[in-house]
């Protein structure tokens, strides 16, 4: 028996004032992997996850998560957006941040517990933030946004994680904990799809690329797929940089 793909996207177009921003993208994606979602600017990286994540209206195409419409699924999804989509200046807490992953299993009516608040500390400490708990989120650099966004995920206890540039603006340390925090998701069964900027990284990051320039140039086994043929057809042949990322895949 085949085993069931965790997202399945069909003919997923969106358009903004009839300029098509995403066109016609299918898109399978297996269990237990970590892909990379990598493309020049402006080529909807961003506006596919959202697309597929119902946060954006969409022209059309259909979303399966584990063969049923995402509304079904939400609570096997987890989110991580973009550091500079966040008003950062809200005042709250880090824990209270982490806490709020709890929200797809409760609602929004029970209030979390002693119980999600264990597992929003044990997050934490597995992103290396037990000692800013308490901090506000106002006071916290650019690497500890981005983990106490990655252990609010975790507390939600996903199979699925779509992240919008994780490593955007982390110093070396913050990448490296990411790196491994994704590895151990894997290990877990868990998938992830991160959208991606630095070519260089996705053959020691991710097993798993998606080439994305507007429509699905290709997707699969870093292997197969990153090779200099579609780079050069997902960068238009700006590609100065792109022979020395095919050497590390090779």
């Amino acid at each position: 028996m085949e085993e069931q793909l965790a997202v399945q996207i069909s003919d997923l177009t969106v358009a903004y004032q009839e300029k098509a921003v995403l066109w016609d993208v299918d898109l399978d994606v297996p269990q237990g992997i970590l892909m990379a979602i990598v493309g020049p600017n402006g080529a909807g990286k961003t506006t596919l996850l959202k697309a597929t994540l119902g946060l954006l209206p969409t022209a059309a195409g259909q979303v399966a998560i584990f063969g049923k419409p995402y509304v079904e699924q939400r609570r096997l999804v987890g989110y991580v957006p973009q550091r500079g989509s966040v008003d950062w200046d809200f005042p709250t807490s880090v824990l209270d941040v982490v806490m709020m992953g709890n929200y797809g299993k409760l609602g929004w009516v029970r209030r979390p517990g002693p119980t999600e608040r264990k597992a929003a500390e044990a997050a934490l400490e597995k992103v290396g933030m037990s000692d800013y708990a308490q901090r506000q989120i106002s006071q916290l650099s650019g690497g500890q946004q981005q983990r106490t966004f990655l252990a609010r995920a975790l507390v939600q206890d996903a199979q699925i994680y779509f992240m919008d540039e994780p490593f955007q603006g982390v110093d070396a340390t913050t990448e490296r904990a990411i790196v491994e925090l994704l590895k151990e998701l894997r290990a877990a069964g868990k998938t992830v799809l991160a959208v991606h900027h630095d070519l260089q990284t996705v053959p020691e990051y991710f097993d798993w690329v998606t080439l994305l320039n507007v429509r699905r140039i290709a997707s699969g086994p870093v292997a197969e797929v990153f090779t200099e043929d579609n780079l050069r057809a997902t960068y238009g042949g700006r590609v100065s940089f792109l022979s020395a990322a095919r050497k590390e895949a090779a």
